[in-house]
């Protein structure tokens, strides 16, 4: 995508600003969005046993889509130097020079700060918490130059809504909610390698380091074990919150779509490897869906 796509005659300057700003926040692009929303949901739901308050649902929800568009902003500025030499990313608004990276440090501050006033109507607990959650959303992108690990420091700060979540409904955070955070960093981790063997070759020659490239022909095995930690973790979550037989159900959907997922990108092919990171939209859905059944199924003296 060009800078010269934003650029026809009908349309205005203004215009022209606002079809980049949205691409550079990844308006066009929802599964980093959804993403971050299923396990704040999953936290939320858990949190409450149930549907959670409906002001405190859109506080999280907004804020996943303002966090993680901010975490989109700052990540292509931190980027800016590797973005125009890697084939999936050099025509962002940044790596073009359409967008200068002072609008983008703007644009940074104007949706965390937009986040952070929907926090301040939480109680003081989540508040102090979410300051954290921008530390991490800040330094995130910066971690691809010093560590082969920038995949799990994503899945600290993509999943730092599900202590928060616990923190607004309960005013505490307990073992469980970081039994759950912790099993989303494995997650996370997971997913964010599948797309980062998308780029392993671009990252090898710029010299970006990930998770890919640490891993090298170990790959596939290396994500066996992080997937299996994963559906382990959730199985204590299961346990320790005494959910029932629809949450079995939906991590055994789960764990299926995951199965799928190997049977995609086998081959490691680039375009593989890209559907098979988008796919984990639907494992969060799946676990989602198992939770808020659950607590809207088992019957009143559960």
């Amino acid at each position: 995508m060009s800078y010269e796509r934003f650029q026809t005659p009908a349309d205005s300057p203004w215009k022209t600003r606002l079809a980049l700003y949205w691409q550079l926040v990844r308006g066009d692009r929802p599964i980093g969005w959804l993403l971050l929303l299923w396990p704040t949901w999953w936290g939320l739901w858990i949190a409450a046993r149930g549907v959670p308050p409906l002001w405190m649902l859109f506080v999280f929800s907004a804020g996943v889509w303002l966090t993680r568009s901010a975490g989109c902003v700052i990540n292509d500025y931190a980027d800016r130097w590797l973005d125009p030499h890697v084939e999936r990313t050099k025509n962002r608004p940044l790596a073009t020079g359409a967008v200068r990276g002072r609008e983008a440090l703007a644009l940074f501050a104007v949706l965390m700060l937009v986040a952070f006033g929907l926090v301040l109507t939480l109680n003081r607990l989540t508040v102090l918490m979410s300051f954290i959650g921008v530390a991490l959303a800040a330094s995130y992108p910066y971690l691809k130059r010093y560590t082969h690990l920038p995949q799990v420091y994503l899945g600290l700060s993509f999943g730092w809504g599900i202590p928060m979540a616990f923190a607004a409904v309960q005013g505490e955070v307990p073992p469980v909610a970081w039994l759950l955070y912790a099993a989303n960093i494995v997650w996370s981790t997971a997913y964010d390698t599948w797309y980062a063997m998308v780029d392993r070759e671009d990252d090898l020659r710029m010299g970006s380091k990930s998770t890919a490239i640490l891993f090298g022909e170990m790959d596939l095995i290396a994500q066996g074990v992080l997937y299996a930690l994963f559906f382990v973790a959730l199985v204590f979550v299961g346990q320790r919150a005494s959910m029932g037989a629809y949450y079995w159900i939906g991590l055994a959907i789960a764990a299926a779509l995951v199965v799928y997922e190997f049977v995609i990108a086998r081959t490691r092919d680039r375009a593989a490897c890209f559907r098979a990171f988008l796919h984990n939209h639907w494992v969060g859905l799946a676990i989602f869906a198992g939770i808020a059944a659950d607590f809207a199924l088992r019957g009143p003296a559960a």
